[in-house]
C-alpha cells in the first residue's frame, strides 16, 4: 500500500509541477521567515537573524533541492526538468543545434540505411509459420553425383567445402521417399525454379517468374490463402488439372487485386492454367531476394517445356527439399536417420549417383541458414559497408564531441553559477548528458527519414542493376527501430561523456572571478600539452584516411575492370532476349522465326548488323561441356566453354576471325556440324596441330560431332575477371536466343522500335529482356560498383566531417585566444607569425592523423582483397593519394580560421575583452 501511495504521489507531483514547486517555495520561505523572527526575538538584528536562518537551512535553493531529492518520483521529475532545460538551452543556439543534429543524422542515418539492407538480406526470418522448425536437405560428397542433369536456382548454391562438393539439388524420387518418413518429419515439400514463363490471358503476352512446387508446399510452410485456395496433394498427381496460385503482390500489380481473378484461365508457355488462389499477403519469399509471381505444381514441368523438370528420373537433380521436423525429434537424431536413407537411395539405387568411396552424406540445415539466396553475393559487401558506416558514425561522434567540448568551455561561467547555487557536480553532469542524448535522438529522428530514403534507393539500385532479379523489402520493422534507438543512445552517451565530465570539473565562481590568462609568446604556444579536442580531430583524420584508402582501392579496381579488353567491341550493341519455344513454336518454326526477325531488325534505321546466340557474352551465363578432341594423345575428355551462335555473329560482335571462315546459314540449316574455336582452345588442346578440319565433341555413340572451320580471337565469355578459357562457337539450332544488334548510334534509342518489330512478327512471343551490352557488363560488376559508389560516398562524407572538425578546432582556438593575439600583435608580433602558428597547429594534427590512418588502413584494407582486381590491398599509390587528398582539403580547412586570426585588430580584441 505504501508503494502504491508513493507511485500516486509521484504521478501527482509530475503533472502538477508548478503547484508543487510553488508550495515548496512558500513552505521553505515561511520556515526561514519563522526562524528569522525567532532570532530577532532573541535580540539579533534583522540582517543577522536572516543570515542565521539561511545558514541553518543551508540556503533556500539547496533546501529545495534536498526536499526534491527525498520526494517520491524524484527521478522522473528530475529527468523532465533536465529535458525542459536542455530544450531551452539548445533553442538559444539554433545554429549549433542544427549543425550537431545534421551531423548526427548523417552518421546515424547511414548506419540505419545499411542495417536496413543487412536486416532484409541477412537477418529477416522466413515469413512462414514457425520457421525455426524448418530444415533444408543438403548433401555433401567427395564429388558431384552421376546425373543426367543438375539444376540449381540460387536457393542453396553448390560450393566446395573442405574438399567436398555440397549442394541442395535432389532428384524428385528422393523427395518422394522422404515424404513417406512421418517418423522423422511432420511435413516435407519440394520446389524448383524460378522459371521465366510466357504468360498470356491477361492482356498482351508478358513474362512471369513461376516456381514449381509440390502439393504440400503451402501446408508445410503454414502459408494460408488470402483468396481462394492453395495447391494441395491432389494437384500434384499425374493427370491433375493445370492450376496456379498467384503471389499476393503480383495479383495486386497485374490483376488489380480483383477477386474475379479466381477461376480465370491464363496461358503459361502456351498451356492453359486455372487460377485457384492467391497466397497470403505476408508470404513475400522463401529464399532471400527471390521473387515469385505464380506457383504451379511440379507435375506440370513437362507440359511447360522445362527440360530440367523430370519427376520420374532418379538421375535428374533439380528440386530443393524442405522439411518440418516432427515434434519431439531433435535435428541431430533426424539427420542421422535421414542420412542412412539418403545413402541407400543414392548408392544402391538402379542408377546410383555415387559409390561408397564418394562418402555421400545428408545434412539437415536450418532453413534460415540453408536457403541462402543472394546472401552469399551480398553478405560480404554488406558487412564491409556496415564497418564503413560505423567509421562514419565514429567520425561524426568525434566531431560532435569536439563541438560540445568547445561549447562547454564557453559555458564555464554558467556552470560555475549553478554550482555556486547548490547544484552537485553529478547533477551538472546529468544535465549535460541529457542535452547530448536529446541531440542524439533528434539526429536519429532525422536520420531515420534519410535512412528510409537511402535504403529504398539502394534497394532500387540492387533490383535494377544486379545480374539476377532480386526483391528487397526495406520497410522498417522492430529490429531496425531497436537498432536505431540503440545507436542513438550509445552515440549520445559516447560523444556526450567527455563534455559532461569536463563540465562537472568547471572551476568555482571564485576562480572564475579572477579570470587570469597565461600569456606566452605566439611562437611557443604549440608546446602545450595536446587537448582532448585535438585528439578527437586526429582520430577523425585517421578514420577518414582509412575510408579514403578503401574507396580508392575499389575505385581503382572498377577502373581496371572497365579497361579490360573483352576481345570484341562492346560499344553500340543492343541485346534482346526472346524464346519462341515458350509460345509453342517447334524447332522448324523457331528457325523460320529467327530468319524473319533477323531480316526485319536489320532493316531498322541505324542498325548495321544483326545476329543471335544462345546467351549473351559478358552477361553471366556460361555453358561448359566435356568434349574429346580428334587425334588427341590423351583418351580423357576435356572441359570447354560452348556458345551457340547464328549467322553473322562474328561480324556483328566485331570478334575477329584469325583463320578459316565464320558460321553461316548452311551450317544452321542441316549442314555438317561446324564450329569456330578460340586461340586458347588451339593452344591448350590441339598440341600444335592445324585446327582447320579437326573434329571434337561426341554424340551419344561416341562419334566426333563438330568440325573446326575457323579460329577466332580470344574473348571474355562469362566474366571480365576470369582468365580466357578454351571456347567453341557452334550453330544455334534450338531453344531461345539473345539477338545482338550492332547500331550506328546509342542503342537504347532503338528499344521501342525493336519491341514493335518483334510484336509485328508474332505478338505471342514476349520480349523477356532488353538492355545494352554496356548495361549487361555493369550488372556483372554490380558488387564492385555498389561498393565503390557507397564507400566512395561515405569516404567523402567522412572527409567533409573530419575537415569540419579541423576547421572547428582552429576556429575555437582563434576565438579563445583573440585577446592574446591582440596583445602579441600590439607588442610587435608579425601577422605572418600568427598565420604560421595556426597553420602549423592544424597541419600537425593532419600529419598525426594521416600517419595513424595509413597504419590503420594497412591493417584493415586486407578485408577488401576478395573485391579487388589487379590492385594490391597495400597499393602504395592509393595510400599516398588518400593522404595527399586529405592534406590538400585539410590545408583549406586550416587556412580559413588561420587567415581570420591573422586579421585580428588588436584594438578591437582588447576592447571586446
Amino acid at each position: 500500500m505504501r508503494a502504491l501511495m508513493r507511485m500516486i504521489a509521484a504521478v501527482r507531483n509530475l503533472f502538477h509541477m508548478r503547484q508543487v514547486e510553488s508550495d515548496l517555495d512558500a513552505e521553505i520561505r515561511a520556515y526561514v521567515d519563522g526562524v528569522t523572527a525567532d532570532r530577532i526575538a532573541e535580540g539579533m538584528t534583522p540582517d543577522m537573524a536572516r543570515r542565521s536562518a539561511l545558514a541553518e537551512c543551508g540556503g533556500i535553493e539547496p533546501a529545495k533541492q534536498a526536499v526534491r531529492d527525498s520526494r517520491a518520483g524524484t527521478g522522473i521529475a528530475t529527468i523532465w526538468q533536465d529535458l525542459r532545460f536542455a530544450v531551452r538551452i539548445l533553442r538559444k543556439s539554433p545554429g549549433f543545434t542544427a549543425v550537431v543534429v545534421l551531423t548526427l543524422a548523417l552518421g546515424i542515418g547511414a548506419n540505419t540505411a545499411i542495417f536496413t539492407l543487412v536486416n532484409a538480406v541477412l537477418l529477416q526470418t522466413i515469413p512462414v509459420s514457425h520457421p525455426e522448425e524448418l530444415v533444408v536437405l543438403r548433401w555433401s560428397a567427395h564429388k558431384e553425383p552421376e546425373s543426367t542433369g543438375m539444376s540449381s536456382f540460387g536457393d542453396c548454391t553448390m560450393r566446395r567445402n573442405a574438399g567436398n562438393e555440397t549442394a541442395c539439388s535432389l532428384p524428385y524420387p528422393v523427395y518422394r521417399a522422404f515424404a513417406q518418413r512421418r517418423d522423422l518429419f511432420a511435413d516435407v515439400t519440394a520446389f524448383a525454379g524460378t522459371a521465366e514463363l510466357n504468360l498470356a490471358g491477361n492482356g498482351q503476352a508478358s513474362i512471369a517468374n513461376g516456381e514449381l512446387v509440390s502439393g504440400t508446399y503451402f501446408d508445410t510452410l503454414g502459408v494460408p490463402a488470402a483468396l481462394g485456395r492453395t495447391l494441395g496433394v491432389a494437384d500434384e498427381q499425374e493427370g491433375a488439372a493445370a492450376v496456379a496460385v498467384l503471389d499476393y503482390g503480383y495479383w495486386q500489380r497485374m490483376f488489380g487485386g480483383a477477386p474475379g481473378a479466381i477461376g480465370r484461365t491464363i496461358r503459361l508457355n502456351n498451356v492453359a492454367f486455372t487460377i485457384i488462389g492467391v497466397a497470403d499477403r505476408e508470404f513475400t519469399r522463401l529464399t532471400p531476394g527471390k521473387s515469385v509471381d505464380v506457383y504451379v505444381s511440379v507435375n506440370q514441368a513437362k507440359s511447360l517445356g522445362l527440360g530440367w523438370g523430370a519427376s520420374d528420373d532418379s538421375g535428374s537433380w533439380w528440386v530443393t527439399v524442405v522439411a518440418r521436423l516432427k515434434t519431439g525429434i531433435k535435428r541431430t537424431e533426424a539427420e542421422a536417420a535421414a542420412n542412412l536413407v539418403f545413402r541407400n537411395l543414392t548408392i544402391h539405387a538402379a542408377k546410383p549417383g555415387w559409390k561408397e568411396a564418394d562418402d555421400p552424406r545428408l545434412m539437415l540445415v536450418p532453413a534460415q541458414d540453408g536457403l541462402s539466396g543472394f546472401r552469399r553475393a551480398l553478405g560480404e559487401p554488406l558487412r564491409l559497408l556496415m564497418a564503413a558506416v560505423g567509421i562514419v558514425l565514429l567520425i561524426a561522434c568525434a566531431n560532435v564531441a569536439g563541438l560540445l567540448l568547445a561549447r562547454s568551455t564557453s559555458r564555464e561561467r554558467e556552470l560555475a553559477v549553478r554550482l555556486a547555487l547548490g547544484a552537485s557536480r553529478r547533477r551538472v553532469m546529468q544535465q549535460m548528458l541529457t542535452e547530448s542524448l536529446l541531440l542524439s535522438l533528434a539526429g536519429a529522428a532525422l536520420g531515420t527519414v534519410l535512412a528510409y530514403a537511402g535504403a529504398s534507393a539502394l534497394a532500387a539500385f540492387a533490383t535494377t542493376n544486379s545480374y539476377l532479379p532480386v526483391h528487397i523489402d526495406v520497410l522498417p520493422d522492430p529490429r531496425v527501430l531497436l537498432f536505431t534507438i540503440g545507436v542513438a543512445l550509445a552515440t549520445g552517451i559516447g560523444f556526450g561523456l567527455a563534455p559532461a565530465i569536463q563540465g562537472a570539473r568547471t572551476r568555482s565562481a571564485a576562480e572564475m572571478s579572477r579570470g587570469t590568462t597565461n600569456a606566452a609568446p605566439v611562437n611557443t604556444l604549440g608546446r602545450r600539452k595536446p587537448a582532448l579536442g585535438s585528439t578527437l580531430v586526429v582520430l577523425q583524420v585517421a578514420l577518414s584516411i582509412v575510408m579514403l584508402t578503401g574507396a580508392g582501392l575499389l575505385l581503382r579496381t572498377l577502373a581496371r575492370l572497365r579497361s579490360v579488353d573483352a576481345g570484341f567491341d562492346t560499344r553500340n550493341i543492343l541485346l534482346v532476349w526472346i524464346n519462341p519455344v515458350l509460345a509453342g513454336f517447334d524447332k522448324p518454326h523457331v528457325q523460320s522465326f529467327y530468319d524473319i526477325l533477323q531480316q526485319r531488325l536489320s532493316s531498322l534505321p541505324g542498325v548495321t548488323s544483326v545476329s543471335y546466340s544462345s546467351t549473351a557474352m559478358l552477361d553471366g551465363g556460361l555453358w561448359t561441356e566435356d568434349v574429346k578432341i580428334e587425334g588427341q594423345t590423351s583418351k580423357q575428355s576435356v572441359d570447354s566453354q560452348m556458345l551457340r551462335v547464328g549467322p553473322r555473329y562474328f561480324e556483328t560482335m566485331r570478334l575477329p576471325l584469325l583463320r578459316g571462315r565464320s558460321l553461316g546459314l548452311a551450317d544452321i540449316r542441316g549442314g555438317p556440324p561446324a564450329a569456330v574455336v578460340n586461340e586458347a582452345f588451339v593452344r591448350k588442346f590441339l598440341e600444335g596441330r592445324d585446327p582447320i578440319g579437326l573434329h571434337f565433341g561426341s554424340d551419344d555413340k561416341g562419334a566426333p560431332q563438330w568440325a573446326i572451320v575457323g579460329v577466332a580471337r580470344d574473348a571474355k565469355y562469362a566474366s571480365l575477371e576470369d582468365e580466357i578459357a578454351p571456347t567453341a562457337y557452334v550453330s544455334l539450332d534450338r531453344g531461345g536466343a539473345t539477338f545482338e544488334l550492332r547500331t550506328a548510334f546509342a542503342p537504347a534509342s532503338l528499344i521501342p522500335a525493336v519491341r514493335k518489330t518483334i510484336h509485328d512478327v508474332d505478338d505471342n512471343v514476349p520480349v523477356m529482356q532488353v538492355r545494352t551490352q554496356s548495361e549487361s557488363i555493369d550488372r556483372l560488376l554490380f558488387n564492385q560498383r555498389l561498393m565503390a559508389r557507397l564507400l566512395g560516398g561515405f569516404a567523402l562524407l567522412g572527409l567533409g566531417l573530419a575537415c569540419i572538425g579541423l576547421y572547428g578546432l582552429l576556429s575555437y582556438e582563434v576565438a579563445r585566444r583573440t585577446r592574446e593575439i591582440g596583445v602579441r600583435t600590439a607588442l610587435g608580433a608579425q601577422r605572418s607569425d600568427v598565420l604560421a602558428f595556426f597553420l602549423r597547429r592544424g597541419l600537425i594534427v593532419v600529419l598525426l592523423g594521416s600517419v595513424a590512418g595509413v597504419g590503420a588502413a594497412a591493417a584493415l584494407t586486407r578485408v577488401l582483397a576478395s573485391l579487388l582486381f589487379e590492385v594490391q590491398a597495400l597499393d602504395p599509390l592509393t595510400f599516398l593519394g588518400s593522404a595527399v587528398l586529405f592534406a590538400l582539403v585539410g590545408l583549406v580547412a586550416c587556412l580559413l580560421p588561420a587567415s581570420r586570426a591573422m586579421r585580428v585588430d588588436p584594438a578591437v580584441a582588447l576592447r571586446c575583452e
